[in-house]
C-alpha cells in the first residue's frame, strides 16, 4: 500500500460549497437611506406603487447608485457573543456609500442584520474595535479593565464610534486620515500625506504621520517609535516618515508591519504603551546633548497646530478642513452631540476623565491637541523646567502644553535587502498562521513577485519579546489562513489551491463542482498579471475567526491518479460552472475554517476546509502522539493523516477510528492488508484511492459469502460458546475456516517507515490515554477500540505485563493467541525506548487502591493537557485521603511525573520518591480545600457524573461534607458543585451590579388587582403584596394602612342638618367640616412616603405616576360633592402648597435606590402645568434622598435654581445635600453658599434669597459636612444660631426656624465629636451654645459680618441680651448632637431640668422637652427601658407637687404655680420617652415597647380627664404625639397591632385641638410603623439620629403653611436613618418567598451575655453590629450560616437587594406554609411519637415576643 502515500496523489476535499454574496449588499437596497427618502417625498402617491417611479429622477439616481457600487467593501470575523461563550457564526461588516451594515449568521442560523448605521458623508472605512475603559490611567496593570466593544465609522472629517451598550461618540479629526487600524489598546490613525505638503522650515520639524486614540473621549496623540540602530543604541522619536506605510496590524501578539516605500523593505514592530522615559525623551530636550531642534519636535507640533487654529495656516497644509471640524468639536455640551444621542449627558463624558475641565477646552478642533491645564502631573510640566527652556520659548506660546504620546512602536525585524534588480513592492496581504505543532509564522504576500514570504517567530522564554527567524518563500498568487486547523490555503500561479501547514505542503484542495486546473488547461488560461484592484479587497483582513459545523462532504467523487481522466468525469457528472474559463482568482475573508474564493467570472464561493479529526477518541490519540514526537516528525505524521482523512469521498464518522488505526500502523511499518483484525475493517466507502471508479453494485439476491461472513462473526462465536447451547444440545456448525493459511506465517515490520523508531513511545502514550479514558464512563466504546490496537503493539514489543493488564480489563476482547508481527532483533536496536517507559504498566485504579490501603506508590505519569482527569484524580486523592495540603498548591507535585520529550531522572531515583501518610488538618477543611480547588481547575458536576463511581466516591464524600455546612462567601461555581443552588444563586446575584438582579422580579408585585386599575392610583399599588402577606399573614392590617393613608379619594363629610339650619348655612357647615378634614388629608402624604419607601422601579420611558391630592368631599346620603373653592367660606391662601410638596416627595421616595435612572428621565418628569411645580420640587428632594440626584447634570441644577421658584430651590438644595452626605463636595458647597448670606464674602451684593430657602441651605451645609468637624463651617453656623434681626424687614419673621436650622447643622458638622473638636478650642463652642440656651449678654460678634449687624432692627427691640426663645432649641439640639453618646456628665448637667419653682418660671415648658431629650442622648448608655427610669428625669419639686390629673378638686397653694408644674411634668416625660425611642429605634425591644405604650395610654386618659385644662389640651396633644412617634420608632417596620390601633384611633379624631401638625405626627408614626412596607427599619448610628432629630423635631406646625419653628421639608430626612433589614427567604426551586427558621446570635454586651434567638423569617433583623451570626436552621431547609464576625458586607449587600436569601428545601420536607406543624414530612411517623409541639410553628413570631434583658 505504499502507493497510498504518494505525494502527487493526495487531495483534500473541501466541503460545504455555497455561493457567497455579502449580506449587506442586499440589505442596502432596501434600507431607508437619504436618497430613498427624498425619492419618496418627491413622488406623488400614485407613482409609489409603480416599479420605476418618477422616471427622470430615478434615472439620475440610478447613476448615483452605479457609481457607489464600485466602492462597496466588507469584512468578516468570527462571531463574538456578548456574554463570552463559544458561538459559531460569522459577523459581516459591509460598507457602501454612507451606510454601514453589521450582520450575523451562519449555516445553521439565518443571516440577520444586527445594526445598520447611516452617516452624513461617504464612509471611508468601518471596523470593529475594543476600547479599554481603564479605571486609572496611572496604573500599569491593564488586565482587569472593562472593555467597551465598539464599531468605528471613519468619514472624511470625523470618526463615529458606537458601542454595543448604545453609547455614541463623535471625534473630529484634525487631519486627513488615510487609514485607521484597530489595536489592542484603541485606534491607530495614519495621516494621509498630501503630495504638495510644503517641507517644513528650519525651526519646524515634520509633523507626525501616525496617531493613536485610546478611547473615544481621549486625545488623539502622536505615535512614538523606537528604532534599533546598527550600533545597538536605539533612538526614540515621533513617527514622521511619510515613506512608512502600515500594511498589517495584529492585536494578539500586538505587532505592526510597515513598508518603507523608499527602501522597499517590510519591517515588523511591537506595539505597546509608551514608557515614562521614552515619553520624556520625546517631550523634552534630553540633557546628554542634542540639538535644539530635538526640542522643537513636540513643541513645534503644538505650535503648528495652534497657529492653524488662529487661521494663519500655511497654504498647503494637511489641515485644510478645519472649518468643517469646528462645528463638530467634541465638547460636553455641544448641541450637535445632544441632538444625535440622548445618552450623551455630560456625566457620560466626565466618566472618562474626572476633571471639571473636560468640556472647557474644546472650543476648536485643534485645541484637542493642547492638554487641559488641569492635569497636575509633573511630567506634563517638564518642558518649562528643562535646562534650556529659553530655546523653545521663541516659538512656543507660554500656555500651551505638549501632547503626551500614549503608544510606542518597538522595532523587531526588517527583511533583508533582496535582489536589487527586482523591485520589491508592498505586501498586499499579511496574516499570522501557525502550523500543526504550534509554531507561528508571519506571512506576507508580495504580489508583484507572486511570492508568499513566511517568517517564523516565537516568544522569548520570559514572554516579553518576539524573536524572528528565517524567511521561507512560497510561490503564490494569493493566500489565506485557516485558523481552526492551523493551516493556510495558498493559490498557486497555476490556479491550484494548495493547503500548507506552516511551510510544509499538505496537498491540493479538491473542490467538488469546481474544475481543478490540469496542465492542459493552465496553458490556455489567461494569467492575471495585474494586481487586484485595491477596492475589491477589504482594507484590513479581519483576523477574528469563528467555526462552522462539521463539513458535510458534497459529491464524493473518487479520486483518480490520472488527472486528465478526472477532468472528463467531472465535467460529465457535475460541473456547476458552465464556462470553461472559470478559475479561482483570489481568496478572501477567512473565518475559522471557512474561506471565500473569488472566481474569475466575478462570482464568489464559500468553502469549508475539513477538520483534522471529528471523533473525540482520534483527536485525543493524535494530540498525545503529537506531544511525544519531535516536531518535524509530528508535522509529517499529521500531514499524512490529514491527507488520508480528508481525501475526497473520505470516511464517515464511525469508520474514522479504523482509518486512523490503519494509517498509524502503516506509518509504523505494519502491513495492514495482511493483519487479520485490520483487514476486516469496514470503511463504509473508499479508503485507498486505488479502486475502480464505479463500485460493483451488490446483487439483489445475495450470495454464500454473506452466510460465511455471519458464521465467522464474533457474535456467532459468543452464542456458540454460551451455556444454553449445551443445555439445548445444539451441535456446533461446521465453519469453513477462512483462508487461515496465509495468516499462519509470521509477518514482519518494515523498519524504514516514519514512526518505526518511535513505536515504544507511541505505545506508552496511547496506554496513558487508555488509562485516562477509563476515567470517563462515556468513552466505553472508544476504550474497546483502543485496546485492540494496544494489545497488538504490546504483543509485538513482547511486553507480557501489559498484555496481562489488558486481558484483566477486557477478557472477552483480548484473545489469548493472536498474530505476532516479528520485529527483527537487528531492528530492535533502532527503536528508541524513552526514559519514561516503564515495564510495569501504570494503572490509575491500582494507584488509587494502593493509596486507600496506605501503601506507597511511585508518582503516576501523566501527559499535560491530554490526561487532565488522571491528574485531577491523583491530586484529589492525595489531598483528601492522604491529607497532604501542599499537593494541589504547587505545580511540580510528588504524586505525578510529567512526561516530556527531554530525558528524565532514571527509574531508580524515582522509586525513592514514594510518599507516606500525613494527616494533619481536620477532615472538613480538607473537604473544603478539595472542593474549592476542583472548581478552580474547572471541574463541574457534569464531569463528576462521568467519573467511575468508585473513583468519584472520595470526591462525593468531600462534597457531602461541604454541603452540610458551607461558608456563605464561596464563589458561585463551588456552590454549584456541592449542589447548593440556593448559595450559587445568591453568589450569582451578588456579582450582578445593583438594579440588574433578578431579585426585583422575584419580589415585585406582578398583578395589581383589577379594581385598583380602574380606580384612581393612590400611590400604593406597587407594594410587594407577596412578602407583606407572609409577614402579616393573619389579618388585613396592610389594607387598613392603605385606607388610612390614601389621599387620592374624596373624604366623607358627615354633617347632620338640624331643623334650625338654613340650606346656605348647612352648605357652609359642610365646607367648614371639609376644611377640618382637609387638615388631615394634607398631612397624609408624609406617612404614605414612609409606607411606600423604595418599593418601585420606574420605567425609564414613562414619567413617574404622582397620585393627585384630593381635597374634595362627598356628603351622604346623596353623595353630593363638597368643594372648598365654592367661595362660601374663607380658605387660607396657598393652603395646599406644602401638602403637594409632600405628595411629590412621597411619590419620589417610591423609587428604589437600585433603579436605573439618568439625568434625562429626571428632566422628562418636569410637569407642564405651573400648579404642579410644588410636586416636582418634592420629587427632586426625594431623588436626592434616594441618591439619584447625583446623576442630574449641573446644567439642569443651575436651570432649576435660576427659575427662582421657592419650593424647587428648597427641594433641590436639600436633595443634593442629602445625596452628597458627609462628602464635603466643593461644587455643592458653592451651590449652597450662594443662598446663605453668612457664607458669602462681606463685600458681595446682597442677594434676595427667600427665608425658607436660606433655612434649607443651612441644613444642606450641615448634611454635606456631616461629621467632618470643619472649622470654618462650624464657626459660621455657631454665629448664625444667634443672628440678630437686621434693619428693614430682614431676618425678622420666622427667625426661630433659621436658628434651629443653624443649630441642627452645627450639630451635624461636629456630630459625636464631643470634647475632641480639634482646632476649635478658641471658639468655645459648648459655652457659646450654653449661653444661647439659657440667655445672657450678647457677646461682641467677631468675624467679617460685623458691618451688617451694626444698625439694629427697626421692628424688634431685643437689647443686648440673647433672645432665648429664638436660640434655645437650636443650641440645645446642637449640644445634644455634638456630645451624642459621649456620656459626658458635665455637659449633661447643664441640661438637667431646673429644680426650683423660681427657675422653672424662666424656661418655656416646651424647651424642657428638648433639654431632657438632649441630656438623655448625651448619657446614651444610661437610658433604661422602664417607667421608673422615665420618671427619674422629673425633678423632685415637680414630682412632689404635681397633681395627678384624675383628681377632681385642685389642691390650693399660694406659692406654687400648678399650671407651670403640670406642663413641665408632661413635657419632661415626653422628652424622656422620645429619647427612649431614639435609643431603641428599630430594635422592637419589648420592655421599651411596654413602657412607651403605658405612657401613651396615660396621655390618652389625661386628655379626657376633667382637669386637663390646667395642663392645656395643646400641650397634652403634643406630648401624646411625641410618645406615639417614640413608640413607632421602637417598632419601626414591624407593623405592630397595638400601635396601629392607637394611630387608627387618632386618625379618627378630627375636631377640637387636632390641627395639621398633630395629624402629621400621627401619620408619620403610622408610616414609621410600616416603614417601606415592612422592609425597612431605623438605625441608631450617629448619622441616623441626626437625621431623625431633624425629621421628628417635637414642635409640629399649626397649619399647613406654618414653617415658623421648623421647616416642613426637613420632616423627610428620616430616609437617611432608614436601612433595609428585612430578610426574605426565597425558595430557590420555585422562586417564591417562603417561611424559614432563623437562629440569630447576639454578641455579648454590658447588659446581656451572648444570646441566641429563633425568629421565623421573613423578619426584620436587629441592627447588624449587634449580631455575631445568622443561621438558617434545619430540618426543613439546608443549613446556611452567615458569619458577621468577618464583616457585615455580605449581609448588607443581601439586604440592600430586597433582602432575598435563597434557601433550598431538603428532600422529603414541605414548606411551612403547606405543612405548618411538620406532620406531613417523610420523617413525620418518628416525630409523632415524641413531643411534636416542640416543632410547632406560629406564623406570627413577630419580634415583640422577646426582649433583650437588661
Amino acid at each position: 500500500m505504499s502507493n497510498f502515500y504518494e505525494e502527487g496523489a493526495t487531495m483534500i476535499a473541501a466541503g460545504d460549497l455555497q455561493e457567497f454574496v455579502p449580506f449587506g449588499r442586499d440589505h442596502c437596497k432596501h434600507h431607508p437611506n437619504a436618497l430613498n427618502l427624498q425619492l419618496r417625498q418627491l413622488q406623488p402617491a400614485s407613482e409609489l406603487w409603480s416599479s420605476d417611479g418618477a422616471a427622470g429622477l430615478v434615472g439620475s439616481l440610478q447613476e448615483v447608485t452605479i457609481h457607489e457600487k464600485q466602492k462597496e467593501s466588507w469584512q468578516l470575523r468570527k462571531g463574538v457573543s456578548e456574554i463570552g461563550e463559544e458561538v459559531d457564526y460569522d459577523e459581516e461588516l459591509y460598507v457602501a456609500g454612507n451606510m454601514v451594515i453589521w450582520s450575523k449568521g451562519s449555516k445553521s442560523q439565518a443571516l440577520a442584520v444586527y445594526k445598520a448605521f447611516t452617516v452624513d458623508s461617504p464612509v471611508q472605512q468601518a471596523l470593529w474595535c475594543d476600547f479599554i475603559i481603564s479605571q486609572d490611567k496611572s496604573e500599569k496593570d491593564y488586565s482587569s479593565d472593562e472593555v467597551e466593544k465598539c464599531i468605528c465609522i471613519l468619514q472624511s472629517s470625523c470618526i463615529n464610534m458606537h458601542s454595543i451598550e448604545g453609547k455614541d461618540y463623535i471625534a473630529s479629526l484634525p487631519f486627513q486620515v488615510a487609514n485607521v487600524w484597530p489595536t489592542k489598546y484603541g485606534l491607530l490613525f495614519e495621516r494621509s500625506s498630501s503630495s504638495h505638503e510644503v517641507p517644513p522650515g528650519p525651526p519646524r520639524e515634520p509633523l507626525p504621520t501616525m496617531f493613536s486614540m485610546l478611547h473615544p473621549l481621549d486625545e488623539i496623540t502622536p505615535l512614538v517609535c523606537k528604532s534599533g540602530s546598527l550600533f545597538g543604541s536605539s533612538r526614540v522619536h515621533y513617527v514622521v516618515d511619510h515613506a512608512m506605510k502600515i500594511v498589517f496590524l495584529n492585536t494578539d501578539p500586538s505587532v505592526v508591519m510597515t513598508y518603507d516605500t523608499v527602501q522597499g523593505l517590510h519591517s515588523v514592530w511591537a506595539l505597546r504603551r509608551v514608557k515614562t522615559e521614552e515619553e520624556n525623551v520625546v517631550l523634552k530636550f534630553s540633557e546628554q546633548g542634542g540639538t535644539p531642534q530635538n526640542v522643537a519636535t513636540s513643541s513645534s507640533l503644538t505650535a503648528h497646530l495652534r497657529s492653524l487654529s488662529r487661521g494663519d495656516s500655511p497654504v498647503a497644509s494637511p489641515f485644510q478642513n478645519y472649518s468643517s471640524i469646528h462645528s463638530q468639536s467634541r465638547s460636553a455640551s455641544s448641541p450637535s452631540l445632544h441632538s444625535r444621542s440622548p445618552s450623551i449627558s455630560n456625566m457620560a463624558a466626565l466618566s472618562r476623565a474626572h476633571s471639571p475641565a473636560l468640556g472647557v477646552h474644546s472650543f476648536s478642533g485643534v485645541q484637542r491637541f493642547n492638554l487641559s491645564s488641569h492635569n497636575q502631573s509633573p511630567k506634563r510640566h517638564s518642558i518649562s523646567h528643562s535646562p534650556n527652556s529659553n530655546s523653545n520659548g521663541s516659538f512656543l506660546a507660554p500656555e500651551t502644553e505638549p501632547i503626551v504620546p500614549e503608544l510606542c512602536m518597538d522595532h523587531l525585524w526588517t527583511e533583508t535587502i533582496t535582489n536589487i534588480r527586482e523591485k520589491n513592492s508592498q505586501a498586499s496581504k499579511v496574516f499570522i498562521t501557525s502550523d500543526l505543532c504550534g509554531q507561528k509564522f508571519l506571512c506576507f504576500l508580495v504580489e508583484s513577485q507572486l511570492q508568499l514570504r513566511c517568517v517564523k517567530f516565537q516568544e522569548s522564554n520570559d514572554k516579553t519579546q518576539l524573536i524572528f527567524g528565517s524567511v521561507t518563500n512560497i510561490q503564490a498568487k494569493d493566500a489565506a489562513p485557516v485558523e481552526k486547523i492551523d493551516t493556510m490555503l495558498v493559490l498557486e500561479s497555476s490556479g491550484n489551491l494548495v493547503l500548507y501547514t506552516g511551510v510544509v505542503r499538505v496537498g491540493k484542495v479538491f473542490i467538488p463542482g469546481l474544475p481543478a486546473p490540469s496542465l492542459t488547461m493552465s496553458n490556455t488560461m489567461p494569467r492575471p498579471s495585474t494586481p487586484l484592484d485595491s477596492v475589491s479587497t477589504p482594507n484590513p483582513l479581519s483576523k477574528l475567526l469563528g467555526s462552522l459545523d462539521e463539513a458535510v462532504l458534497l459529491s464524493p467523487v473518487p479520486e483518480l491518479r490520472d488527472s486528465s481522466k478526472l477532468h472528463d468525469s467531472l465535467y460529465n457528472e457535475d460541473c456547476t460552472f458552465q464556462q470553461l474559463g472559470t478559475y479561482i482568482h483570489s481568496i478572501r475573508d477567512p473565518v475559522h475554517n471557512r474561506v471565500t474564493l473569488e472566481l474569475s467570472n466575478g462570482s464568489m464561493v464559500r468553502i469549508t476546509i475539513p477538520e483534522i479529526a471529528t471523533s473525540e477518541l482520534v483527536q485525543t490519540c493524535l494530540q498525545a502522539i503529537k506531544f511525544i514526537l519531535p516536531k518535524e516528525v509530528a508535522v509529517q505524521m499529521l500531514v499524512k493523516w490529514y491527507s488520508v482523512h480528508s481525501a475526497p469521498g473520505g470516511p464517515s464518522y464511525h469508520s474514522e477510528w479504523n482509518l486512523f488505526v490503519t494509517c498509524l500502523m502503516n506509518m509504523m511499518g505494519y502491513n495492514t492488508d495482511r493483519l487479520a483484525w485490520t483487514r476486516n475493517f469496514d470503511f463504509e466507502g473508499s479508503l485507498s484511492p486505488v479502486i475502480a471508479p464505479k463500485k460493483a453494485r451488490p446483487s439483489e439476491t445475495g450470495s454464500d459469502d454473506d452466510w460465511e461472513y455471519l458464521l465467522n462473526s464474533d457474535y456467532h462465536q459468543n452464542v456458540e460458546s454460551h451455556l444454553l447451547n449445551r443445555s439445548l444440545c445444539l451441535s456446533p456448525l461446521e465453519v469453513s475456516q477462512m483462508k487461515d493459511e496465509d495468516l499462519s506465517q509470521n509477518l514482519s515490520l518494515d523498519s524504514s517507515t516514519l514512526l518505526f523508531t518511535h513505536i515504544p513511545a507511541i505505545f506508552f502514550v496511547l496506554h496513558l490515554v487508555y488509562e485516562e479514558l477509563k476515567l470517563n464512563t462515556l468513552m466505553g466504546e472508544g476504550i474497546r477500540s483502543l485496546v485492540e490496537l494496544l494489545v497488538q503493539l504490546a504483543r509485538d514489543l513482547k511486553l507480557e505485563a501489559y498484555v496481562d493488564h489488558y486481558y484483566r480489563d477486557y477478557p472477552a476482547l483480548v484473545r489469548t493467541t493472536g498474530q505476532v508481527c516479528a520485529i527483527d532483533q537487528g531492528q530492535t536496536g533502532f527503536m528508541h525506548h524513552p526514559s519514561f517507559f516503564t515495564s510495569e504498566p501504570p494503572s490509575i485504579y491500582q494507584w488509587v487502591s494502593s493509596c486507600l490501603k496506605g501503601e506507597g506508590m511511585p508518582p503516576y505519569p501523566y501527559l499535560p493537557v491530554i490526561c487532565e482527569r488522571s491528574r485531577l484524580v491523583v491530586l484529589s486523592i492525595a489531598l483528601y485521603i492522604l491529607g497532604d495540603e501542599s499537593s494541589v498548591s504547587d505545580e511540580s507535585s510528588q504524586y505525578l511525573s510529567r512526561i516530556s520529550i527531554a530525558p528524565q531522572k532514571s527509574q531508580a531515583e524515582q522509586e525513592e520518591n514514594r510518599f507516606s501518610f500525613r494527616h494533619s488538618t481536620s477532615l472538613s477543611s480538607l473537604a473544603e480545600k478539595l472542593v474549592v480547588w476542583m472548581t478552580n481547575v474547572g471541574f463541574a458536576l457534569r464531569d463528576l457524573e462521568t467519573l467511575p463511581f468508585g473513583i468519584a466516591l472520595p470526591i462525593r464524600d468531600a462534597i457531602y461534607h461541604c454541603r452540610e455546612q458551607p461558608a456563605s462567601d464561596w464563589p458561585e461555581a463551588v456552590c454549584l458543585l456541592i449542589g447548593r443552588q440556593d448559595l450559587s444563586k445568591q453568589a450569582c446575584e451578588g456579582n450582578l451590579p445593583k438594579g440588574k438582579s433578578s431579585v426585583t422580579q422575584v419580589l415585585s408585585s406582578d398583578v395589581p388587582s383589577g379594581t385598583e386599575t380602574e380606580e384612581e392610583d393612590d400611590g400604593m399599588n406597587d407594594m410587594n403584596q407577596e412578602v407583606m402577606s407572609l409577614i402579616w399573614s393573619e389579618d388585613l392590617r396592610v389594607q387598613d394602612v392603605r385606607r388610612l393613608l390614601q389621599s387620592a379619594h374624596p373624604v366623607r363629610v358627615n354633617v347632620v342638618q338640624y331643623p334650625e339650619l338654613s340650606d346656605h348655612e348647612f352648605i357652609e357647615e359642610k365646607e367648614n367640616r371639609l376644611l377640618q378634614l382637609c387638615q388631615r388629608t394634607m398631612a397624609l402624604p408624609v406617612g404614605r412616603g414612609m409606607f411606600t419607601l423604595f418599593s418601585y422601579h420606574p420605567v425609564p420611558t414613562e414619567p413617574l405616576p404622582i397620585p393627585k391630592l384630593n381635597l374634595t368631599g362627598r356628603a351622604p346620603p346623596r353623595n353630593t360633592t363638597v368643594d372648598l373653592n365654592s367661595g362660601n367660606i374663607d380658605v387660607p391662601p396657598n393652603m395646599t402648597s406644602w401638602a403637594s410638596f409632600h405628595n411629590g416627595v412621597a411619590a419620589g421616595l417610591k423609587i428604589a435606590p437600585a433603579s436605573q435612572i439618568d439625568s434625562a428621565w429626571i428632566v422628562y418628569n418636569k410637569p407642564k402645568h405651573a400648579e404642579l411645580a410644588n410636586e416636582y420640587a418634592g420629587f427632586l428632594m426625594a431623588l436626592g434622598l434616594n441618591g439619584h440626584l447625583t446623576k442630574l447634570a449641573t446644567l439642569n441644577i443651575h436651570d432649576y435654581l435660576t427659575k427662582g421658584h421657592e419650593m424647587t430651590s428648597i427641594g433641590l438644595l436639600l436633595g443634593v445635600s442629602a445625596a452628597k452626605l458627609g462628602t464635603m463636595d466643593m461644587s455643592i458647597t458653592r451651590l449652597l453658599s450662594i443662598h446663605i448670606p453668612a457664607l458669602l464674602p462681606p463685600t458681595s451684593t446682597e442677594l434676595d434669597v427667600p427665608h425658607n430657602v436660606q433655612v434649607a441651605a443651612v441644613v444642606g451645609v450641615g448634611l454635606v459636612y456631616q461629621g467632618t468637624a470643619h472649622r470654618h463651617t462650624a464657626e459660621v453656623l455657631l454665629a448664625e444660631i444667634g443672628r440678630p434681626p437686621g434693619p428693614e424687614m430682614e431676618y425678622c419673621t420666622d427667625r426661630e426656624s433659621y436658628s434651629l436650622a443653624a443649630g441642627l447643622a452645627l450639630g451635624m458638622v461636629c456630630l459625636g465629636h464631643g470634647s475632641n473638636l480639634i482646632g476649635m478650642s478658641d471658639l468655645n463652642v459648648p459655652e457659646q451654645l450654653y449661653q444661647y440656651m439659657v440667655g445672657g449678654h450678647r457677646r461682641f460678634q467677631a468675624g467679617m459680618h460685623r458691618e451688617k449687624h451694626k444698625s439694629p432692627s427697626y421692628q424688634i427691640k431685643e437689647g443686648d441680651t440673647i433672645n432665648v426663645d429664638v436660640t434655645c432649641p437650636g443650641a440645645t439640639l446642637a449640644l445634644a448632637m455634638i456630645y451624642l453618646k459621649t456620656n459626658n456628665r458635665s455637659i449633661a448637667d447643664w441640661l438637667r431640668a431646673p429644680d426650683t419653682m423660681y427657675l422653672l418660671d424662666f424656661v418655656k415648658p416646651e424647651f424642657l422637652l428638648l433639654r431632657t431629650l438632649a441630656r438623655c442622648l448625651i448619657l446614651w448608655d444610661d437610658i433604661l427601658p422602664n417607667s421608673k427610669w422615665v420618671d427619674s428625669n422629673v425633678p423632685q419639686i415637680i414630682r412632689e407637687n404635681s397633681i395627678s390629673l384624675s383628681e377632681i378638686e385642685l389642691p390650693c397653694s399660694e406659692d406654687l404655680n400648678l399650671e407651670t408644674l403640670s406642663q413641665a411634668h408632661v413635657y419632661i416625660i415626653a422628652g424622656a420617652c422620645l429619647s427612649l425611642g431614639f435609643r431603641f429605634a428599630g430594635s422592637e425591644n419589648l420592655s421599651a415597647f411596654n413602657c412607651l405604650h403605658k405612657f401613651a395610654k396615660d396621655f390618652m386618659t389625661y386628655l379626657s380627664a376633667p382637669n386637663a385644662s390646667v395642663t392645656g389640651p395643646y400641650n397634652l396633644e403634643t406630648c401624646l404625639s411625641v410618645v406615639l412617634l417614640s413608640l413607632a420608632m421602637v417598632m419601626a417596620g414591624s407593623g405592630n397591632l397595638k400601635v396601629l390601633q392607637l394611630c387608627r384611633f387618632l386618625h379618627m379624631k378630627t375636631g377640637g385641638e387636632m390641627n395639621y401638625g398633630f395629624h402629621l405626627a400621627h401619620h408619620m408614626a403610622l408610616g414609621l410603623l410600616f416603614l417601606g412596607g415592612g422592609r425597612y427599619s431605623l438605625s441608631t448610628s450617629n448619622s441616623s439620629i441626626a437625621a431623625l432629630l431633624c425629621a421628628l423635631y417635637p414642635h409640629f406646625p399649626a397649619h399647613s403653611t406654618d414653617n415658623r419653628y421648623h421647616l416642613q421639608a426637613l420632616r423627610h430626612l428620616y430616609v437617611l436613618a432608614a436601612e433595609p433589614r428585612l430578610l426574605v427567604p426565597v425558595d430557590v426551586d420555585t422562586n417564591t418567598p417562603c417561611y424559614a427558621l432563623l437562629e440569630v446570635t447576639y454578641k455579648g454586651t454590658q447588659w446581656y451575655e451572648q444570646t441566641k434567638e429563633e425568629l421565623m423569617a421573613p423578619t426584620l433583623l436587629p441592627e447588624l453590629h449587634l449580631l455575631k451570626q445568622i443561621k438558617v436552621k434545619g430540618p426543613r431547609y439546608w443549613e446556611l450560616l452567615i458569619d458577621l464576625s468577618k464583616g457585615t458586607q455580605h449581609l448588607k449587600s443581601i439586604l440592600s437587594k430586597d433582602g432575598v436569601l435563597y434557601v433550598k428545601l431538603r428532600a422529603g420536607q414541605l414548606s411551612y406554609k403547606e405543612d405548618p406543624m411538620g406532620w406531613q414530612s417523610l420523617l413525620a411517623q418518628t416525630v409523632a411519637n415524641r413531643n411534636s409541639e416542640a416543632r410547632a410553628f406560629k406564623v406570627v413570631i413577630a419580634r415583640n415576643d422577646f426582649s433583650i434583658h437588661f
